[in-house]
């Protein structure tokens, strides 16, 4: 398949208009490479244990979620400058799906709250908001993950989950106004958790947004790279 027909599809499945302002220039093809590609593998960041993964493969496109180029580059030093120097001795192109992921049909969101089984879904303008029929410790056992709680630990019952790094107090109030006695997301700050207008359940960036891309993979038929230091074990 040529690179370019490969990204029409990959434009199908998340196109660049859903992505959000700050996302201009950092999603779509990132590093170009071979321009005929098969062999396409799928992870959440770029890191050098995908990227190894990858070469030794022999993997013609590796499609990420979080850009591996976020500010303008004035030189290349350390680990990015050995990230990116093996991705492009290898020809191997990286095509970014960031918050137009997060937003498209069957992506990060979606399949955050097909994985906890909401029902009566709503859409936020970041998020999803639906009933669930599960405790918090269901939650956390379905995510791999530990979960923090920020309020009085009740049963979520109506849950908005924001996938990555999404509590904004915007957002927040946008859940309680759609119905939601409880927000998921992660990386909360100490002076938002006091402001909050509902039960927060906080896991990591991680956890939310890798059963997304996994799911990406599944669907296409890619391997999906799970990083061994960013495996989550259920305590």
């Amino acid at each position: 398949m040529h690179i370019d027909r490969f990204i029409g599809k990959m434009e199908e499945i998340a196109p660049p208009e859903l992505a959000e302002d700050f996302d201009e220039n950092r999603i779509g093809l990132i590093v170009e490479g071979v321009e005929d590609v098969n062999k396409i593998y799928c992870a959440l960041d770029v890191t050098p244990y995908v990227v190894e993964r990858c070469i030794e493969s022999g993997v013609d496109v590796l499609v990420v979620h979080h850009t591996p180029i976020w500010k303008p580059i004035n030189s290349l030093r350390g680990q990015q400058a050995q990230i990116l120097g093996s991705i492009l001795s290898s020809g191997m192109n990286v095509y970014v799906m960031h918050t137009n992921f997060d937003h498209a049909c069957g992506g990060i969101n979606d399949t955050l709250a097909s994985c906890l089984g909401l029902k009566n879904v709503k859409q936020m303008s970041l998020g999803i908001v639906g009933q669930c029929s599960h405790s918090i410790d269901e939650i956390a056992g379905l995510l791999g993950v530990s979960i923090r709680v920020h309020g009085t630990p009740d049963d979520p019952g109506c849950l908005a989950v924001v996938g990555g790094s999404g509590f904004d107090p915007v957002l927040m109030e946008e859940a309680v106004s759609l119905g939601a006695d409880a927000f998921l997301s992660a990386e909360l700050k100490h002076s938002i958790a006091r402001e909050a207008p509902l039960l927060l359940l906080e896991a990591t960036h991680y956890a939310l947004e890798a059963p997304g891309m996994r799911a990406l993979g599944e669907r296409n038929g890619w391997e999906y790279i799970d990083d061994p230091p960013l495996m989550i074990t259920t305590p």
